[in-house]
């Protein structure tokens, strides 16, 4: 193979999981997470672990970062590098193929790339300076910086400030920067219609609630993690948690929740443009191919992209 890995990147509800297992089957492969909030013990339904599907042919599909945390810590892309090189390092010193697979932008280009970073230590002075803004006041900040290291897919102030802290640690300790270390892999991104992802994003969202997505959200709540915590990861957890505390009725979160999902699927979709931009190559595959025909080409691209 041409390629030392893969790696499969999409929206929200494109089908990356079932895709990066098919691929990891075949190539006697094992699959790298790159989300975000998959890293978190027991938030299964809201993150959309799946880890049913993590099997081929009655055969088990390694994976790794993937429940590596307790809910309520505050992961961050510094330790997403670090984790992912050490679990890119074993897989290949095993002599199987990572797989990567995931939809947070800005980990999948940090660790595609290979940037090197430093740990990023926590600027209190910045961030009292930044508590009282807005969340398009905060992305307006956040788009003066101009490395990839300053933007994130992000829908809460509290990770708009962190990127932000990052970004200024980086402009003014220059010096720190070590060598960048890209990774040789085939990129291939899921391509999926608008009306199609929206019909995918709505009848999931509902198919979790019926999962138990509340009852998930309240046991974690029940075991002492503060709602604020729970509200800093996003999304279903944000909306789900500010209705168990009072905040908003049921039908009112379950709308906001939705349209708030397709928004995030849209930045994802604007991020995974820019990387293009940014001079990556990615090979789009159509969602409405059959699974065996989709994984057949990433097979073939593999074997002849350089």
């Amino acid at each position: 193979m041409c390629k030392e890995s893969i790696t499969i990147i999409g929206v929200t509800a494109s089908g990356k999981t079932a895709l990066a297992v098919g691929v990891a089957a075949a190539l006697n492969g094992e699959i790298i997470s790159a989300d975000s909030r998959q890293i978190y013990r027991r938030m299964d339904i809201g993150t959309g672990k799946d880890l049913s599907e993590y099997t081929s042919a009655g055969k088990n599909i390694p994976y790794h970062l993937i429940d590596i945390c307790e809910p309520g810590y505050k992961y961050n892309l510094y330790e997403y590098r670090r984790d992912f090189e050490n679990a890119y390092t074993d897989i290949i010193g095993r002599g199987k193929t990572p797989v990567i697979c995931g939809g947070s932008g800005l980990y999948v280009e940090t660790v595609l790339k290979g940037y090197a970073m430093p740990n990023v230590p926590e600027n209190k002075e910045l961030r009292s300076a930044l508590s009282d803004k807005t969340l398009p006041e905060l992305e307006k900040i956040l788009s003066q910086y101009k490395t990839l290291h300053n933007t994130t897919d992000t829908d809460t102030c509290k990770r708009a400030i962190r990127a932000i802290e990052i970004a200024e640690y980086y402009k003014n300790c220059p010096a720190e920067q070590l060598e960048d270390k890209p990774l040789n892999t085939l990129l291939v991104g899921i391509k999926i219609d608008r009306e199609r992802r929206r019909n995918n994003i709505t009848t999931r969202l509902h198919a979790r609630l019926k999962e138990g997505l509340v009852d998930e959200v309240k046991k974690l709540l029940d075991e002492g993690i503060p709602p604020e915590n729970l509200i800093y990861y996003g999304l279903e957890y944000k909306y789900i948690t500010e209705y168990i505390i009072g905040k908003t009725s049921y039908d009112e979160t379950v709308r906001l929740l939705e349209i708030a999902i397709h928004q995030f699927a849209k930045r994802q979709m604007t991020w995974f443009r820019g990387m293009e931009r940014r001079g990556f190559a990615i090979h789009w595959i159509d969602y409405e191919m059959p699974l065996e025909e989709k994984i057949a080409e990433i097979l073939s691209l593999a074997k002849t992209d350089k």
